[in-house]
């Protein structure tokens, strides 16, 4: 099955986003990202869970967390609830940083966040204990919304009977480590709407431009053109859901001059066209 690689509309700006829905199916595909997940599935008896080399079927309500980079999807096989209710919760992985976790205080986080690269599934009682937090998080604001989403994280931590779901050996967890991709990534992510070359990047890396392509394509995993394009593409996402704009005047401020270029690169990374993807996910998401 072909793994698509999702672009979320989180910027370096956001802790989080949530994003909530009803339906009747489940309709993305197998997919990465570079984010952690938290995802709470309600009436959804008998849809097929799939989460790195794992399969399996789900109750009427689930809970899932799932570490960077790891395939993970839902599917509507024999379920047949027309009211499903899906709650998402994706964060960066420097939320919280490393040192901070190895706090003792904080271990039974920094335990659960390795244990997450292979997939959690929760238990029943603490998902009955946990949900109805996880659906009210959207109710809050600002500091008090983060407070609330590292105290649910914490009591997770410490509930009992999680399930690691994949192998330990399935996740290709990528980490670039390196300063000078860090410079660059956080060029790219101020500078995404102008004219942005290879060229510049190299020198900010202090690279030739060909050792350069090579080092960043080596330390990501993915081009330099393709890493800047999933940043424009994360950004228009953002705002085909936030704003009122139109299709034509988001591609170009996000550094698209070509519409038609957007239109293609947008719908082979997401999946729909933005027109599709306005539609379907307008007014379902916040981000904090």
């Amino acid at each position: 099955m072909e793994i698509f690689r999702e672009i979320t509309p989180l910027t370096q700006n956001d802790c989080f986003t949530l994003f909530s829905r009803h339906k009747d199916n489940f309709d993305f595909p197998l997919h990465t990202h570079e984010e952690f997940e938290l995802n709470l599935i309600l009436n959804a008896k008998n849809a097929k869970r799939v989460v790195g080399d794992h399969v399996g079927q789900i109750g009427s309500m689930e809970l899932v967390f799932v570490g960077p980079n790891l395939p993970h999807a839902w599917f509507t096989d024999e379920c047949k609830s027309k009211h499903i209710h899906e709650v998402t919760i994706q964060f960066h992985r420097d939320l919280l940083d490393e040192k901070f976790l190895r706090r003792k205080q904080l271990s039974l986080v920094y335990a659960m966040f390795e244990k997450s690269f292979s997939g959690i599934l929760f238990s029943g009682e603490t998902v009955e204990r946990i949900s109805p937090r996880i659906l009210a998080l959207s109710k809050k604001t600002g500091f008090d919304s983060v407070l609330e989403l590292l105290s649910i994280l914490h009591d997770l931590s410490a509930s009992r009977n999680m399930i690691a779901l994949s192998s330990s050996v399935f996740n290709n967890n990528i980490t670039h480590n390196s300063r000078r991709i860090e410079k660059v990534l956080e060029y790219l992510n101020k500078n995404f709407d102008k004219e942005v070359g290879l060229s510049e990047a190299a020198r900010i890396a202090n690279m030739t431009e060909v050792s350069f392509s090579r080092f960043f394509k080596n330390k990501t995993g993915h081009t330099f053109i393709g890493t800047l394009n999933e940043i424009r593409i994360g950004q228009a996402t953002r705002m085909l859901i936030e704003t009122t704009h139109g299709i034509a005047e988001i591609a170009y401020n996000c550094g698209f001059n070509n519409i038609s270029n957007f239109n293609r690169i947008f719908k082979k990374r997401k999946g729909y066209t933005p027109k599709e993807f306005r539609e379907k996910f307008a007014g379902t998401r916040i981000f904090i």
